[in-house]
């Protein structure tokens, strides 16, 4: 979509746009929701756990006064995807937006061998199915189908939540731990930077192939998120972070509505870095 060229409001309005959320009950999928809310859109939150999804939907709808939707949709699976789509068209008669931001992040429990499995020389290869599928090949379909559909309206926006370890290695010196064996230290698994680097080149491929019929695409990578890390660990990652902390969770929402919006008309293809600084180093 081409901005109209009115006030800088106006390019931040996305009142009678309806944008999917997929893992929209997760942490940063309600901040996300919620952007598009007090943007005016409508926000539908696709999520796994449908109650959460619904639950969320439903606070953001009397908060907000908009029209937001609780779906549960298991990413991987096409026909829940085309299924979610159905479902979309039927309520509200279009899809403008879609924001990938489904992924696993695995919390790995506490003990001394706690960290063993997350070890690349003994990564299981459960794991990595799985955390590709929901990350890679989740964002491949719902950006298949629901894409597919804005494409042939001619407008719509594509964005896909990647990370600051979509473009750096993790840090695993911020896991260790003193008194654990080396074979037995806990890392950040491999799926997850392999998905993250992969969104960007999804993000490539798609704003190139899609221009001609309105489409954008693009990629915003977060840096780390506080919430209910130990404070051994939020002091680790903030020590590698130019700004010295880690983000809010509602930090991010400014640089959603911004490439969700009209007022990134002239972006398509670009991968948007929000990291308090920590790729600079």
């Amino acid at each position: 979509m081409r901005s109209s060229g009115g006030g800088i409001g106006h390019l931040f309005d996305l009142t009678g746009r309806v944008a999917v959320i997929t893992g929209g009950a997760g942490m940063l999928g309600q901040m996300h929701a919620q952007a598009v809310a007090e943007a005016g859109g409508a926000p539908v939150l696709a999520d796994i756990n449908e109650r959460l999804a619904r639950d969320t939907a439903k606070a953001i709808r009397a908060k907000h006064k908009v029209a937001a939707l609780g779906v549960k949709t298991d990413i991987t699976n096409k026909g829940h995807v085309e299924r979610l789509l159905k479902t979309v068209l039927a309520k509200y008669g279009r899809i403008d937006i879609l924001i990938n931001n489904a992924a696993n992040d695995p919390k790995v429990g506490k003990g001394r061998t706690a960290g063993a499995w997350t070890r690349f020389e003994q990564f299981p290869m459960k794991a990595w199915n799985e955390d590709l599928s929901v990350g890679l090949t989740g964002a491949f379909l719902c950006s298949q189908v629901i894409g597919r559909e804005m494409a042939k309206r001619g407008n719509g926006v594509i964005l896909n939540i990647s990370s600051d370890l979509g473009i750096i290695a993790p840090d695993q010196r911020i896991y260790e731990k003193n008194d654990v064996p080396a074979n037995l230290q806990l890392v950040k698994p491999v799926t997850y930077s392999v998905v993250k680097t992969a969104l960007i080149g999804l993000t490539r491929y798609l704003a190139t192939y899609w221009a001609r019929q309105g489409i954008r695409v693009n990629a915003l990578c977060p840096g780390g998120v506080e919430a209910e890390q130990t404070a051994e660990f939020k002091e680790r990652v903030s020590s590698r972070i130019p700004m010295g902390r880690m983000a809010g969770k509602h930090e991010y929402k400014g640089a959603v509505l911004f490439l969700i919006s009209d007022a990134s008309s002239y972006m398509t293809g670009a991968t948007l870095v929000v990291d308090g600084g920590r790729t600079c180093w």
